[in-house]
């Protein structure tokens, strides 16, 4: 499953990929549309709204706190990172750009977040990581300052 390149994985899957990989995320999900998780990510509109289903239900209430925790759970994250890895460069437009504004432009919004995400991150999301961080002029340690 986590072989599958992301112009395999049709657009409307997304919002079901988010809640298989990332089982936490469905509290979160449940509350924002106000009926169980399963349902909503099986309606034919949830992936039209991808942006906010990306920062509500899986950035804000899952991946951050993690990334912010002084225990992170390792499993969780390499989880996060491995379902950003799936649709980072996915063809379509909605896609990639809700990944670009509301995953990884997140780890500009405090210090160390880049740091502490960098070791879950695969290849294609460290690629667009660094051109992000090219893009705003940031230079980490480590990273893409030597």
């Amino acid at each position: 499953m986590s072989d599958t390149p992301a112009e395999k994985i049709p657009v409307e899957e997304i919002p079901s990929l988010l809640l298989r990989m990332i089982p936490e995320s469905a509290e979160a999900i449940a509350e924002l549309y106000d009926r169980p998780a399963e349902a909503v990510v099986r309606a034919e509109d949830t992936w039209k709204r991808l942006y906010r289903l990306l920062a509500e239900c899986f950035t804000t209430p899952v991946l951050m706190p993690e990334l912010e925790s002084g225990s992170p759970d390792a499993e969780l994250l390499g989880r996060c990172w491995d379902f950003v890895e799936r649709i980072v460069v996915h063809p379509s437009e909605l896609v990639s750009g809700a990944v670009y504004f509301e995953v990884l432009e997140q780890l500009l919004n405090a210090e160390g977040l880049v740091e502490a995400a960098w070791p879950y991150m695969k290849d294609r999301t460290r690629t667009a990581t660094l051109r992000m961080l090219d893009g705003y002029d940031v230079r980490l340690p480590g990273i893409n300052r030597r």
